[in-house]
């Protein structure tokens, strides 16, 4: 063949390259509908995680201060997950899987994180399970979240600022944590 390419080679090649051009240009418009039906009153995107702006925040059957209250939360701080929202009310998930609503102005949108379970965790030096542990973070403790690399999140408590497991802590995971009660 003298390093030249068969006639029946560069029919199949472009073949492939026009139906692969075909496919791609098939998924432009599916990825702006799919982001077009992810559009939230805020512009952000739900799920996400903020914290409670306050010490006192008033949990909601729904969006808006005449259904009725179901609990109050007295942590300010909170890590929680927001599952839907309306233009000023947002549908939450806590730390102990508990739905609700909230008003907007009750959410700050920084990031913290809270040690859920029991025992203490150990926050380490580095993001390895063979670093030095320079603090322990106790069980319901809160954290700020710095950033999460692959499995590990930085953290900052007390001054202290160090790494912990992602899957250790409430909080750092961005799938939705609550399966929302149906719409009675």
């Amino acid at each position: 063949m003298n390093g030249q390419v068969e006639p029946s080679c560069l029919w199949s090649r472009d073949l492939a390259v026009a139906l692969l051009a075909a496919f791609f240009a098939l998924l432009i418009p599916a990825a702006a509908v799919a982001q077009a039906a992810r559009v939230t009153p805020s512009g952000l995107p739900v799920p996400r995680y903020v914290t409670l702006k306050f010490g006192s925040v008033n949990a909601r059957a729904g969006p808006g201060d005449d259904y009725r209250a179901l609990w109050v939360y007295q942590v300010r701080g909170l890590p929680v997950q927001v599952i839907a929202e309306s233009s000023e009310w947002r549908r939450i998930c806590d730390p102990d899987r508990g739905v609700a609503w909230v008003h907007m102005r009750t959410t700050d949108g920084r990031r913290n994180v809270m040690r859920a379970a029991t025992p203490a965790l150990p926050v380490k030096a580095a993001p390895r399970d063979d670093s030095r542990t320079i603090a322990l973070l106790q069980p319901r403790a809160l954290a700020a979240l710095q950033r999460c690399e692959a499995a590990w999140c930085r953290i900052k408590a007390d001054g202290v600022t160090g790494w912990v497991p992602a899957a250790a802590v409430w909080g750092a995971d961005d799938r939705p944590q609550c399966v929302p009660p149906p719409a009675r």
